[in-house]
């Protein structure tokens, strides 16, 4: 198969890398330049403009774009508009406000041009050895599309679920649970830290990754991050940003009339901690570090 793919941040670039490596024809495009070259390395082909990369590609033409949600995404699905014809395919691997999605959609619609979202979750080390796809649209995508949703995606890592921002949708709820699953984490973290007992606070994390309830990908970042910072985390930020997924989850959680008292709390101890910096907030951030390379340094 051969795709347009526009975006090669950590998470974009990592992505066509994995593409390439499994046969895919990439036609990349990025404003700037370090990570085209990068990919054209690799094999792939980095045309120097937009237009161009919707030149290059046969029809009808397919094109992901890897953007920041929002205006950056939108505007690129406006200049688009006019280059590509109908019957061509447009997804979106952004984390976008599923609202925003459903939006986008219908300018695409109207232009006979067919769109996907595509939630994706796993940081830039997913992106490049097999990330988890949460896609959605107003039809079921064709054998062509689902396969390159499967080849990004790890074993059994990837679902399609129906309605335009559905996909979009799941991964918001997924990042608002993850908000929680880390502030849990950290407060509890916390709590050992000013303990009467002198605990070995890596020890502890190493031990709950054996077997016990809590288990999981995000105790083993924990353990990476004591490992690379120690465990007084004395470079890391105690003050934790937040990229909009948590805030749009409670919002929506609200339309919907459904409580999300543990989401929302975690929400509100990040916009907090940007005065009020804590331990709990360190091992946030250095969990943030750890799974998606977020700049997290005091």
């Amino acid at each position: 198969m051969q795709l347009g793919y526009i975006g090669l941040g950590k998470m974009g670039k990592n992505m066509v890398l994995r593409l390439v490596e499994r046969g895919y024809q990439v036609v990349a495009w990025n404003r700037s330049e370090a990570p085209r070259q990068e990919v054209a390395a690799a094999g792939g082909v980095t045309p120097a403009t937009v237009e161009e990369l919707v030149s290059a590609l046969p029809t009808p033409r397919l094109i992901w774009l890897m953007l920041p949600a929002g205006e950056v995404t939108q505007a690129m699905i406006k200049q688009l508009i006019p280059l590509l014809q109908k019957g061509d395919t447009i997804i979106d691997g952004s984390n976008n406000f599923y609202k925003n999605t459903q939006e986008h959609n219908h300018l695409l619609k109207e232009a006979g041009i067919h769109f996907y979202d595509a939630g994706i979750s796993g940081g830039p080390a997913g992106a490049r050895h097999g990330a988890c796809v949460m896609a959605g649209g107003d039809e079921p995508p064709t054998p062509e599309i689902e396969q390159l949703f499967k080849d990004v995606a790890a074993p059994e890592a990837y679902q399609f679920f129906p309605g335009s921002g559905a996909g979009h949708f799941v991964k918001m709820v997924h990042n608002g649970i993850e908000y929680g699953m880390m502030q849990a984490i950290g407060e509890g973290f916390e709590v050992m830290k000013a303990s009467p007992y002198s605990l070995d606070l890596l020890k502890v994390a190493q031990l709950y990754n054996q077997g016990s309830v809590i288990e999981s990908r995000l105790i083993g970042w924990l353990i990476s991050g004591y490992q690379k910072q120690g465990i007084e985390l004395q470079n890391i930020s105690g003050s934790v940003k937040h990229s909009g997924e948590g805030q749009w989850t409670v919002e929506t959680a609200k339309e919907l009339k459904v409580p999300v008292p543990i989401i929302e709390g975690s929400l509100q101890f990040r916009i907090d901690s940007q005065n009020r910096p804590s331990y709990t907030g360190q091992v946030v951030s250095v969990l943030r570090n750890e799974f998606g390379g977020h700049e997290v340094k005091r």
